[in-house]
């Protein structure tokens, strides 16, 4: 322990591994015990690094994985970089890096506007061309691909990730109160809902993929939120708080699970179509 720092590609968690010898007192034995997972930690860097190979001169530079058991909280897997082979930054833990989570936030929105019962998964939402008038000008969202397609269920609008749909709903629900839901499920904003406005439905804000993966962790336990893990045991039972509706998290989940949903954009034979029950 009396090295303090790592090349960014020695050892399987280098960044972990960093962060918990600054915090943590070195014991009288001499080791720092984590609750990561071996198999599951080299598991997952060499994924990412085939994926990153993959997408070679399509502009990805880097990339990170953090694995949450939803149970306990506990972090099983921290990948803060590819390493130095693929990485122009691979000091940065992109684990705890803030960055913009785009789409990320939708199942949020959605959540709170059933539980607010201002939709159901069956509603319709208008996939239109839409200019919302906002203190700074004309907000003009965009779908990913550019196209519209009209009259669309909540289920469709969250399945396929439209973005215009995702606006409307956040017009219906505002930027404060759905900034206020972010933070109760531990998603920690650097301003107020309202300074982001519209496009906080689109991911404009800045967070980290570690509060970003528990706060979907909270829709995995039926919006019940607790703190994530650092990287340490979890010694007792964690303490959870209801932060977002327990029959709307059910129903988003559903809606994250259902193939047919998300083929408009993601076609029924794409990596999301898993053989088990996976909501994405």
């Amino acid at each position: 322990l009396s090295r303090r720092d790592w090349p960014a590609s020695e050892g399987i968690a280098p960044h972990l591994a960093r962060r918990l010898v600054r915090q943590q007192p070195a014991p009288p034995q001499g080791e720092i015990r984590t609750s990561l997972r071996a198999a599951l930690q080299r598991f997952a860097l060499s994924t990412l690094q085939r994926h990153l190979r993959e997408l070679n001169g399509r502009n990805v530079e880097d990339g990170a994985v953090v694995v949450l058991d939803n149970a306990s909280g506990e972090v099983l897997a921290w990948v803060g970089s590819s390493g130095d082979a693929l990485s122009r930054a691979s000091e940065v833990d992109g684990v705890l890096a803030q960055r913009q989570p785009g789409s990320t936030l939708k199942p949020f929105l959605y959540a709170q506007a059933i539980a607010q019962k201002r939709l159901t998964a069956a509603s319709l939402l208008d996939d239109s061309s839409a200019q919302i008038s906002t203190a700074g000008g004309l907000y003009i969202p965009q779908n990913y691909d550019r196209h519209f397609k009209g009259q669309v269920s909540v289920r469709s609008a969250l399945g396929a990730s439209l973005n215009v749909p995702a606006v409307r709903t956040l017009v219906m629900v505002g930027p404060e109160a759905f900034a206020r839901q972010l933070r109760a499920s531990g998603i920690e904003l650097r301003e107020n809902g309202d300074y982001y406005g519209y496009s906080l439905a689109l991911g404009s804000s800045e967070v980290s993929l570690l509060q970003l993966a528990n706060a979907y962790r909270t829709l995995a336990n039926g919006g019940r939120f607790s703190e994530p893990g650092q990287g340490l045991p979890v010694a007792a039972a964690p303490v959870f708080r209801q932060a977002i509706d327990a029959g709307a998290s059910f129903i988003v989940g559903d809606i994250l699970h259902d193939a047919n949903a998300r083929a408009p954009t993601f076609g029924l034979d794409s990596v999301l179509a898993t053989r088990f029950w996976t909501a994405v």
